[in-house]
């Protein structure tokens, strides 16, 4: 996930949204939908408006102390309510005690937003605001709260002291206490055109190239091609964060390859074919190979691949395996992170994969 914290413009999609959400009333939002639709981008794009000393009805102006002082992550009027993992990796401060208890190993970074947080981001509403006129807690992924912790923030997101305003954004808002939800405006996250996603994304890559510092004729030979952003972008599901995040970790033509190579690398039982991967990826894309094989199965299209890839997969023989195979899948994705060895976790992950896509 890249941080829009340096106000670097936003895709026309979210641009779109952020006015469509600056036009309009109320002290709480919930942005909701699947990951790589720009929640988080979205999110501070709209807490950045609300405490630009400038702001347009197109957004924050950019360029006065406000926009400096979220750009460097300093702003005294914005609480970032993220987990330990998260605001480590995006440079986010932590309180003092926080990074003590971190920098000395007592303990490991939270991936759930903790209750100490919730109760500092309570404290801090009460403050005095140390410019403008409002004070915003931005909460994300808010999914992360466990009961105590959503249960904490409650009354206060219901009835804020003063012009506080709250943006909770998320990946799972089902996951989300009904109460929380209960207590904000919902925004549905819109789900872009997919040439526009495509173009979006290409001039990403091509941007990041350029300001990399190599010479002009190397960053040529290294420019993706359209068909590997196209193969990226589908193998996403349509979703242009995440197949941007995944075209910055490897080149995008060797990643485009790897994916195609994934159908017939599980139905061999190649584990090598996700040495790199986190669990969390594995289980990801396997998910995504066993719809995409019960679809051509069942004589729909493949989603994730190319039906190429997947190879002919007609009449009905393992449909069971497959159904059995998506149910473990599930399952799985649900307790992904906790401290598994990686190592046993893919090895065990591959061999069943292997026996669905093969039974008869």
């Amino acid at each position: 996930m890249s941080d829009p914290g340096n106000a670097h413009p936003l895709a026309p999609w979210l641009q779109t949204q952020l006015e469509s959400l600056l036009a309009q009333r109320g002290h709480a939002w919930l942005l909701s939908g699947p990951s790589g639709l720009g929640q988080f981008e979205l999110a501070l794009a709209l807490a950045r408006a609300w405490l630009c000393e400038q702001a347009t009805p197109q957004g924050a102006c950019g360029h006065c102390g406000s926009c400096h002082a979220v750009a460097v992550h300093t702003h005294a009027d914005l609480c970032m309510l993220m987990p330990e993992t998260l605001s480590l990796e995006l440079g986010w401060p932590l309180d003092e005690k926080t990074q003590d208890d971190l920098d000395s190993k007592k303990r490991k970074p939270s991936k759930e937003i903790k209750v100490d947080a919730a109760r500092e981001a309570v404290s801090f509403t009460q403050f005095t605001r140390s410019r403008g006129s409002t004070k915003v807690v931005l909460v994300f992924p808010a999914e992360r709260m466990n009961n105590i912790t959503a249960n904490t923030l409650l009354k206060t997101l219901e009835e804020p002291p003063g012009a506080v305003k709250f943006i909770l954004a998320t990946e799972a808002a089902h996951q989300l206490l009904p109460t929380i939800r209960s207590r904000c405006l919902g925004h549905t996250m819109v789900w872009p055109d997919f040439e526009l996603a495509l173009g979006w994304l290409a001039n990403e890559t091509a941007r990041q190239d350029d300001s990399d510092g190599d010479g002009k004729a190397r960053r040529a030979a290294r420019r993706p091609e359209p068909a590997d952003l196209h193969t990226l972008l589908v193998a996403a599901g349509g979703r242009p964060a995440d197949a941007l995040a995944w075209a910055q970790g490897v080149a995008p033509a060797e990643a485009a390859r790897h994916w195609q190579a994934l159908p017939k690398a599980m139905a061999r039982g190649d584990v090598s074919a996700l040495a790199n991967w986190a669990p969390a990826q594995a289980v990801d894309a396997l998910q995504k190979l066993c719809h995409d094989v019960l679809a051509v199965k069942m004589g729909a299209a493949p989603r994730f691949f190319d039906a190429r890839d997947i190879g002919p997969a007609t009449g009905t023989g393992g449909l069971y395996a497959l159904a059995s195979w998506s149910r473990e899948l599930a399952a799985t994705a649900r307790t992904v992170e906790h401290p598994y060895n990686p190592g046993l976790m893919l090895e065990a992950l591959v061999s069943r994969a292997r026996w669905a896509l093969n039974a008869q």
